[in-house]
């Protein structure tokens, strides 16, 4: 497993996937995926299914490895990598960098405000980094 992150979906909760759906209020958005480096489904909203989420947290990381790759045509070798944006007939998917080793993809139809969508995910990745940094918490009552 990756470093970063520390297995929000073990267990099946899908623990930060409430913050995924805070995600998506924006208009026009559809669906939010959190993905290890590996391709490891962490987190999904609630408008996709777990399988569905799986399948495109591993295809979105090999897109995000790809994008990676090509850093040098931005003129260094060493550029970091920060966002893909994917345009689609029906709309566009943005894959943006989630924190060590995680990656935060959210789809949304061709009327989406890109702006928004974009300043909104840094907003989250913020929020994310805070999550994914940090060990969960103990259930409360459980044996010490």
């Amino acid at each position: 497993m990756n470093e970063g992150w520390n297995g929000a979906m073990d267990d099946g909760t899908n623990r930060l996937g409430w913050m995924l759906d805070d995600a998506l209020r924006m208009p026009e958005t559809r669906y939010a995926i959190l993905l290890s480096a590996d391709g490891l489904l962490i987190a999904h909203s609630e408008r996709i299914g777990r399988d569905d989420a799986e399948r495109q947290a591993a295809g979105m990381s090999g897109l995000q490895s790809l994008a990676r790759s090509t850093a040098e045509f931005c003129g260094d070798a060493g550029t970091t990598w920060r966002q893909t944006v994917s345009e689609f007939d029906g709309g566009y998917v943005f894959l943006v960098a989630a924190g060590p080793g995680a990656y935060l993809a959210v789809s949304a139809t061709q009327h989406v405000d890109m702006e928004t969508v974009s300043f909104r995910l840094q907003e989250l990745v913020q929020r994310l980094g805070k999550e994914l940094s940090s060990p969960p918490r103990p259930s409360a009552g459980s044996p010490a």
